[in-house]
């Protein structure tokens, strides 16, 4: 089975850490990645929160297309309630005008934050969310130079790719209908039904866009030399999110030797169990099975994987073994 592999950094702080660290941590994995032979690289977007530094997704969009030299760079997302359609065409034709042919625009409506957040970054205390499927269709509109006066500028050569993200079967039918590439967030909603890429897949309409249906499906993936310590980056991982949810606070992730030594209740063991049953967890040959069970399972085309680790060696390592168990850049 031959499918494209691509990653999602968050720009996450370690604890002790800081979110200059972070950044930079980011800029440097995407061009590990470009270097890897990996698809594409995409970076998220999170608002009040210590435990990730990518407030701004365009800003180190620009700064990451500097640094790299072939891979496909985008959002993953720009969370599209919170800002003029009119600004997020220019913006998105400014980084396609820099870096031509590589750029991706990836939409969701999730606010990315709190509410009280959400309220600050809109215009009027508001936040849109439930007009997100009109400002889509409208971005798509401005993008494409239709029925707008003013006009957007510049205008790249090669317009963005312009793709629905999302972890409900609402986005999905969203990307059906207006001709989108669509890519669920595993990682996010692990009780995803099976059948909601085949709905998509089902109910698609061409578009100027995209012609054909294209899905894919974002993991979390934790790659080492032995299945052991790979199941230990991943319980770190997993202990700072059992945090979030028991009233602990989002305060980034803590070394191994923490996660290894906290008192788990049977309550927490099961929630981290079932948190992270979709987790591709283990070596490269572990892990190139779990991945391509998953692609199988879901139908995606595409696996886009996300990687948390307290060090950032042992981040840009997995990354390394994970592209050589699928001959990255050796096709």
């Amino acid at each position: 089975m031959s499918i494209k592999l691509s990653i999602l950094d968050q720009s996450p702080v370690r604890q002790g850490g800081t979110p200059e660290q972070a950044l930079a941590e980011t800029v440097e994995l995407a061009e590990l990645a470009d270097g890897l032979g990996y698809y594409r690289f995409w970076v998220s977007e999170h608002h009040s929160t210590a435990a990730y530094a990518g407030s701004a997704p365009e800003v180190l969009l620009a700064a990451i297309g500097a640094r790299t030299r072939k891979i496909r760079i985008g959002s993953g997302g720009i969370m599209l309630p919170h800002y003029s359609t009119f600004k997020v065409a220019e913006v998105a034709s400014v980084l396609a005008t820099l870096f031509p042919g590589r750029i991706d625009l990836g939409l969701g409506r999730a606010p990315g934050a709190d509410m009280a957040t959400a309220r600050e970054l809109s215009h009027d205390g508001n936040p849109r969310f439930h007009l997100f499927p009109q400002q889509t269709q409208d971005l798509l509109d401005k993008l494409a130079n239709k029925r707008y006066r003013p006009k957007i500028f510049p205008r790249p050569e090669t317009n963005p790719d312009v793709w629905m993200l999302g972890t409900s079967p609402d986005s999905a039918m969203l990307a059906a209908e207006l001709g989108l590439p669509y890519n669920f967030a595993l990682f996010i909603n692990p009780d995803m039904e099976t059948g909601i890429i085949g709905r998509y897949r089902e109910h698609f309409v061409p578009s100027d866009n995209l012609s054909e249906p294209y899905a894919g499906l974002t993991v979390n993936v934790y790659c080492a030399e032995t299945e052991e310590r790979a199941r230990q980056l991943a319980l770190a991982r997993q202990l700072s999110m059992l945090r979030v949810v028991t009233g602990g606070g989002f305060s980034g992730i803590g070394p191994v030797e923490e996660a290894e030594q906290y008192p788990y209740s049977s309550q927490e063991r099961e929630y981290i169990a079932q948190r992270g049953r979709h987790d591709a967890i283990g070596t490269p040959g572990q892990v190139r099975e779990q991945i391509l069970r998953l692609a199988e399972k879901y139908d995606a085309d595409e696996i886009t994987t996300v990687t948390i680790t307290y060090d950032f060696e042992e981040r840009k390592r997995s990354y390394e073994l994970l592209a050589d168990a699928f001959n990255l850049g050796r096709d």
